[in-house]
């Protein structure tokens, strides 16, 4: 498997799981995303974008990564391209770093669809701000390992059906859930998290302690 993590436009708390989750892996920076290369002691081996968002005071090292520049008047945002370059180098999997918030809500909800899109076309991908964390989940079951007490969501993207969640305080047994239903909003671990689902599209919206 070949990890590539894309630095995003969006939040970041640098949190030692972070570090441990992009260690060893080809980086690539979408436009601001690159001032959290700073942050997280790494350099880019490329930075895509418009450059619209590059940031001020940019330390020399990170200024000198190859750029790949893109026009303003564009069909794609600056992420989307980072994730077709990084299948163009070989990408078999992705870690979307700074996913979540960010001064555009739509761009966050774009991470969130495209990451749907791409783990349904078969790519292993995961999204984290280091306070928050998303797994697109698919038919079938998947689990999750956190500590006790983690506060977790399943947001539907649509009507889900067969919904089991085990390992929970608030527990579920093939449920029906229709889209736009906060019935899986704020729920928390009690062990082993187990997620199964029977048809539907759904993202597991995790917030991991900042210790981990």
């Amino acid at each position: 498997m070949s990890l590539f993590t894309l630095l995003l436009g969006g939040d970041l708390v640098p949190t030692p799981k972070v570090s441990r989750q992009i260690a060893g892996t080809r980086i690539i920076a979408a436009d601001a995303g690159i001032r959290h290369a700073e942050a997280l002691g790494v350099v880019p081996e490329l930075w895509v974008g418009d450059f619209d968002s590059e940031p001020d005071g940019l330390p020399a090292h990170l200024r000198a990564v190859q750029r790949q520049g893109f026009p303003q008047d564009k069909d794609k945002t600056d992420g989307e391209l980072a994730v077709d370059i990084a299948f163009e180098r070989g990408a078999t999997a992705l870690l979307m770093v700074g996913a979540f918030g960010g001064p555009r809500s739509d761009h966050e909800f774009l991470h969130l669809s495209l990451a749907q899109r791409l783990a349904e076309s078969g790519v292993p991908v995961s999204l984290t701000s280091g306070t928050q964390e998303g797994y697109p989940l698919l038919p079938g079951e998947a689990e999750f390992s956190y500590p006790a007490g983690t506060l977790f969501s399943i947001i539907a993207f649509s009507e889900l059906s067969g919904l089991s969640v085990g390992g929970a305080k608030w527990p579920l047994d093939k449920v029906e859930v229709a889209f736009g239903s906060s019935l899986t909003i704020s729920n928390e671990t009690r062990g082993r998290l187990s997620i199964t689902l029977g048809g539907g599209r759904a993202m597991l919206i995790a917030h991991p302690v900042l210790q981990d």
